[in-house]
């Protein structure tokens, strides 16, 4: 007899999905969204004819018009509605750990964009919806860290170390 799975087995499904993380809500410092989704191309190089080779950061597919979500508590720099490489994009800084840390979402739909300059955000405060805008292959969030502002690291490893905590 096959058992049927209910919403909430789904749900577990999901937040685990081969992105390989789950979302701890109640942290300090969480993913980019509420449940786990697929990961797409990762830091560094990649073959990728039309975009970027040595990629900046880590690009997210959870589907069109997915909510994202600001990973820590901060004050937004930057919110573009335009074209440029990164399209509809937010920048958020964040104090972590006496360090001045910059989360980057890009690539959101116009008009989505839920925060405007010098606004405070909270923890998983809505910044806008997943979209497909710039230099972008298809729907997703191109998600970067910037440590002090400027220098990007592997958001992936960064996210992995502090996310949960």
């Amino acid at each position: 007899m096959q058992e049927r799975k209910t919403q909430t087995d789904v749900s577990a499904i999901v937040r685990t999905s081969d992105a390989g993380f789950t979302n701890d809500q109640n942290a300090s410092i969480q993913w980019p969204f509420a449940v786990g989704v697929p990961v797409g191309d990762r830091f560094g190089y990649r073959n990728c004819a039309g975009c970027s080779v040595n990629h900046g950061g880590t690009d997210f597919n959870p589907g069109n018009g997915s909510p994202i979500q600001a990973i820590a508590d901060g004050v937004v720099r930057t919110v573009i509605d335009g074209e440029g490489s990164l399209g509809v994009h937010v920048i958020v800084d964040h104090e972590i750990d006496g360090e001045l840390v910059s989360s980057v979402y890009a690539h959101m739909q116009h008009g989505t964009a839920a925060v405007k300059e010098g606004d405070p955000v909270k923890v998983g405060q809505l910044l806008g919806l997943v979209g497909s805008t710039g230099m972008s292959t298809g729907p997703h969030l191109h998600f970067e860290i910037r440590i002090d502002g400027v220098t990007k690291v592997d958001s992936y490893l960064w996210l992995k170390a502090n996310a949960g905590r």
